[in-house]
């Protein structure tokens, strides 16, 4: 549904793009901009925003945006802003490298679908630097040190706070909203966004308090079992739903890490009321059950685990924002609520 605050509004006039900028001609770029749909804070540049490698100042209202990482475009199009290049997702992601919830997001405002490279060979720097972008937000992502010195090369680089993949839904979009000028708008969204969660937690009253891990496992490799630390964007929207992470999740995954590995001799450890993951096929969550060792985890073998096999449903959770918590709401939460219920998630 489309948010009241994103109702559409003129762009601040007569600021131009960063200078910092070196790639492509800065008047063709500054033609090709799309407009915003919402406008600036007042006195809102100069800012200067930290990060994990540094600070980045950026000087006047970006016009073209670039986003690394799998999130930050969403919260840049959450701003009223229509990123001119977004990360490719290539896991879970629909036909057009994109999702569900930022396309219906784009059509509401009228956006122009912004250039989609790959990272999966790393961050793709000339294809970025080819959008001659005035701003590149990496916000949640896992690009280095090395290729941020290149990036700064091009625009104004915003980094992660502190660890790649693991900034928190509401960090990210409040450094979205200070980039982009736009922190009146970033508070409204969470606000709103908060409220959300809210209602589904009253809706999910059955969930509150109960324990989860959520694993991944595969049906190549059962020698161990991988657990998302409390760190991993995953579990913390989980938590933020009511859920709780019991005491194998400390144990599991070492400080200032997102994952951890349990070996497939401990399963029995990995206590908790419920276990969600993700499957491949409708019958790997029987394979692990009949597992002798794997099916030794309690929630496994109580059937109270859940086995994501929609790879779009599955997008949706590892990477929480202010546009796919709703799709979250709607195609995951009732499958949580299932295993949690005893209910055979395959």
């Amino acid at each position: 549904m489309r948010r009241s605050t994103l109702k559409l509004a003129a762009a601040v006039a007569g600021l131009g793009l960063l200078t910092a900028c070196s790639t492509g001609s800065t008047d063709t770029a500054e033609e090709e901009a799309p407009e915003a749909r919402t406008s600036v804070d007042a006195d809102a540049f100069p800012v200067t925003l930290e990060h994990a490698f540094g600070e980045t100042t950026i000087e006047a209202e970006p016009k073209r945006v670039a986003t690394l990482g799998w999130t930050d475009q969403d919260n840049v199009l959450a701003l009223g802003v229509v990123p001119v290049g977004a990360t490719k997702l290539t896991w879970g992601g629909n036909d057009a490298g994109s999702s569900d919830w930022f396309d219906a997001e784009l059509e509401e405002v009228g956006g122009e679908a912004p250039v989609r490279y790959d990272d999966s060979d790393g961050t793709p720097v000339q294809e970025v630097a080819e959008l001659a972008p005035d701003l590149i937000l990496a916000t949640n992502s896992g690009i280095t040190e090395a290729e941020y010195e290149k990036l700064s090369k091009i625009a104004p680089v915003v980094a992660y706070p502190e660890a790649p993949w693991v900034t928190p839904w509401e960090t990210s979009l409040e450094m979205a909203g200070q980039a982009l000028g736009r922190s009146e708008l970033a508070a409204e969204v969470t606000e709103e966004t908060e409220a959300a969660i809210e209602e589904a937690k009253e809706e999910n009253a059955d969930l509150q308090g109960t324990s989860f891990v959520f694993a991944y496992l595969s049906t190549t490799d059962l020698s161990g079992i991988g657990v998302y630390g409390r760190q991993d964007p995953r579990v913390a929207i989980l938590e933020q739903f009511g859920l709780e992470s019991p005491e194998i999740v400390e144990k599991a995954v070492k400080d200032g890490q997102f994952y951890g590995t349990v070996s497939a001799e401990r399963a029995e450890t990995v206590d908790s009321d419920i276990l969600l993951t993700y499957v491949e096929t409708e019958d790997d969550l029987e394979t692990y059950a009949k597992h002798k060792l794997i099916g030794q985890v309690p929630a496994i073998k109580a059937g109270n685990v859940y086995g994501e096999l929609d790879k779009h449903v599955g997008l949706s959770i590892t990477n929480p924002t202010p546009l796919s918590i709703p799709f979250i709401v709607e195609n995951f939460l009732p499958s949580v609520a299932e295993a949690a219920a005893g209910a055979d998630g395959s």
